[in-house]
Order: structure tokens, then C-alpha cells, then sequence
């Protein structure tokens, strides 16, 4: 974990009692590997992906300054996801304008997705519009296929993104 804390005391908010449609999914699934389709019908058909399963997918990651979930701060939020044919727009909002770890939430939330979707999705993250001093940098930075692929190459950074990502797949709840 970092070793300067930006925001010592953020906000924690409780988290919805029915914050996302889990026993819809496990009736129904939608990921590329599931056993119970059959060949014939991932030729077929392919299922739509809504607001509400990515961001039950992101929701449940670690903030890398507390102990607490994206959701529990208010980082992310259902409204704050876009969900086009093949394009997914993520919008996220910093505890603090200062906060150092901007780019880790971001690089955090992209590695979930794409480890969670199908290749044909182009995944965008995004800061909040004028929720960071340094909003277009970081922008540019999560959204470089290049400096993603380097900073993914980083052991210590890429260990601090599977410490935030350990319980990513209780998807919203807590293990």
C-alpha cells in the first residue's frame, strides 16, 4: 500500500441493500466461458451486457488507501457507466482533487473489465469532469493502450492492482 496517504479520512457510505441484480445472474450468464452454453449457441446469439453487470463488476475493487470498496467512497456508481454495442464508458470521481492514486483506481477498474469481458468491448475510464487537478493527464494516461501494457509490466504496481482486485469477484459483496 502507498506509503503517503491522500485522503486520511474519506466518507464511506453504506452500500444499497439490493445494489445490483445477482440472482438474475446466476439464472441467466453472460461471460464467454460458461460451460452451460453450447457451441450452437454462442454462434447464434450475443448477449447484451447492461450498466448494472459492469458496474456490479467493478463496484466490489479496493480503494489502494483504505479498506474500503470503490462503492462504500462513492468512486463509482451505476449512472456513472455507459454501455454502448461494443464500447463501455466508465466515469469515475476521486475522494479528493489531489488524490495520487487516481490513476491506480482507474488502472484497477480497466484490468477488472478486461479480464471480465468479452475481447469485442472497447473499454473507456474516465475521471469525473472537474473532479481532479490533473483530470486530462490522467485521462491520457488510462486510456494509452501503451502505458497501461507498461505499467501492468511494473511487479510492484501490478501486485497493488491484485491486493485491490482479491475480493473483485464477490461482485458487490463482501467475502
Amino acid at each position: 500500500m502507498p506509503a503517503e496517504i491522500f485522503n486520511p479520512n474519506p466518507v464511506i457510505f453504506s452500500a444499497p441493500k439490493s445494489a445490483g441484480r445477482l440472482s438474475d445472474l446466476s439464472a441467466h450468464s453472460l461471460w464467454v466461458n460458461d460451460p452451460s452454453l453450447s457451441e450452437d449457441d454462442e454462434a447464434d446469439e450475443t448477449e447484451p451486457i447492461d450498466q448494472d453487470e459492469i458496474y456490479d463488476l467493478i463496484r466490489s475493487i479496493y480503494d489502494p488507501e483504505h479498506p474500503n470498496t470503490l462503492e462504500e467512497l462513492r468512486v463509482v456508481s451505476a449512472p456513472q457507466v455507459t454501455v454502448g454495442t461494443n464500447r463501455i464508458t466508465v466515469e469515475f470521481t476521486p475522494t479528493v482533487p489531489h488524490c495520487g492514486m487516481s490513476t491506480l483506481i482507474g488502472l484497477c477498474i480497466r484490468v477488472r473489465l478486461l479480464r471480465s469481458l468479452p475481447e469485442r468491448f472497447k473499454v473507456d475510464i474516465f475521471l469525473k469532469p472537474g473532479s481532479h487537478q490533473s483530470e486530462n493527464a490522467v485521462n491520457k494516461q488510462l486510456n494509452d493502450k501503451e502505458r497501461v501494457a507498461a505499467a501492468l509490466e511494473n511487479p510492484t504496481l501490478l501486485d497493488t492492482v491484485e491486493q485491490c482486485l482479491a475480493n473483485a469477484g464477490a461482485r458487490g459483496g463482501h467475502l
